[in-house]
């Protein structure tokens, strides 16, 4: 079992994320030990206990920075392995083929990643451009349909600003993957509710992962969102995460912290009429059904 099934699991963070050299920020290094382990054990207290944690190859993955986590808070993560958009694949991905990318993806699931005792154990985050999908993240896609073939993983997709989830979905299907094994990320930086009914009409989960981010999409409008899915009998195939990336994101750098979605944004969904065993099925039984 690779999800403890007593505690809640946010589906979509990064616990050591390093887009600083790319963005030319500092604060997008993620590292700062101490603030991170103590956020884990405040997330346990509030009965979080999985991170599906999707820094993949190239993100800045340190896979040590994680075994020192669940060491020293008990904190049950998940791995992931594969590539994430262009602007941030390696120089010779490029030129690699499918089935050589898939056959990385395949090692890191069943062998292990490098210098550690881990294993990935999901493929993603894998992603698309703002409104383009380049052929090299379609590549990508591809290696990843492969590596699910051979090890039954689920895939989680990167969606930039909730752009090109419809087109993700038709390329995975025109790969014959098994929709209940997908989940596609961002799903909740737009007024896009009609994209979000279709997605879930093709049978994969939807994730309202970026909580909290709202200078790019209010939280308000989550809600509003959730609601309405909510009126449509559908939130068991919704997942939450709040997508912590930066320094400035950790609560004692005056940030809202990974427990604001417990502590805040649950209780918003409440006062808006979302039952507690909606609120289950999106942070305890759909993780586990995809991650489980």
């Amino acid at each position: 079992m690779l999800i403890n099934a007593d505690g809640y699991t946010y589906c979509h963070e990064h616990l050591h994320i390093d887009l600083s050299l790319q963005k030319g920020d500092i604060d997008c290094r993620l590292d700062q030990y101490e603030l991170l382990r103590d956020e884990m054990h405040d997330l346990i207290h509030a009965g979080v206990y999985n991170i599906i944690e999707v820094t993949n190859s190239f993100m800045g993955r340190n896979p040590q920075f994680i075994e020192n986590l669940i060491r020293d808070t008990g904190i049950n993560v998940v791995l992931s392995t594969g590539y994430y958009i262009d602007g941030f694949f390696p120089t010779p991905l490029y030129s690699q083929s499918a089935q050589t990318i898939c056959k990385e993806m395949v090692r890191e699931i069943v062998v292990g990643i490098n210098g550690s005792h881990l294993k990935a154990s999901v493929i993603g985050e894998i992603g698309s451009s703002e409104n383009r999908f380049t052929d090299t993240e379609q590549k990508v896609f591809k290696a990843a349909a492969m590596a699910h073939y051979e090890t039954g993983r689920p895939i989680s997709t990167h969606q930039s600003m909730s752009t090109m989830g419809r087109h993700q979905i038709e390329l995975l299907k025109g790969y014959s993957v098994d929709m209940e094994k997908v989940t596609i990320g961002h799903c909740d930086l737009k007024d896009n509710l009609d994209d979000i009914l279709w997605l879930l009409d093709q049978g994969c989960f939807v994730q309202f992962d970026t909580i909290g981010k709202n200078s790019y999409y209010p939280d308000t409008k989550r809600v509003a969102m959730l609601k309405a899915l909510s009126e449509y009998g559908l939130l068991e195939r919704v997942m939450l995460s709040m997508d912590i990336t930066r320094r400035s994101h950790l609560k004692q750098n005056g940030g809202l912290g990974f427990c604001y979605l417990i502590d805040t944004f649950i209780p918003m969904l409440r006062n808006n009429g979302i039952s507690q065993k909606e609120i289950d099925a999106m942070l305890k039984h759909a993780p586990y059904s995809l991650f489980g």
